[in-house]
């Protein structure tokens, strides 16, 4: 479940240039080890999110299925964007662990 405080975190790490997005831009970054945290969309393709989700297992990387792609994409100020990949390690954390239902940011 993709909530308020997950968008805000995702918008301040979009802010920051602290992401990448789309699939080509989200597979590079991922395979030269820069992604710390993938985020799918739900209703991305079955394709797009098996991809995804062998590549996050094969690197070890956490991945959230979830939200829809016009509110990801809203949250980063794009258009159509079911994938995310988050590049800083401490954004990354404190979104899973808001996902995983703890605390508050700070």
């Amino acid at each position: 479940m993709i909530n308020n405080k997950i968008l805000g975190l995702i918008g301040f790490a979009a802010k920051a240039r602290n992401i990448c997005f789309g699939s080509d831009s989200v597979e590079e970054r991922t395979n030269k080890n820069k992604v710390k945290l993938l985020i799918v969309a739900e209703d991305a393709s079955e394709r797009t999110k098996d991809k995804f989700i062998k590549l996050a297992k094969e690197r070890n990387i956490p991945i959230i299925v979830g939200g829809n792609i016009e509110m990801l994409s809203k949250s980063i100020g794009k258009n159509n964007k079911a994938i995310i990949g988050i590049e800083n390690v401490n954004l990354s954390n404190e979104i899973q662990k808001i996902n995983n239902g703890g605390g508050t940011i700070g």
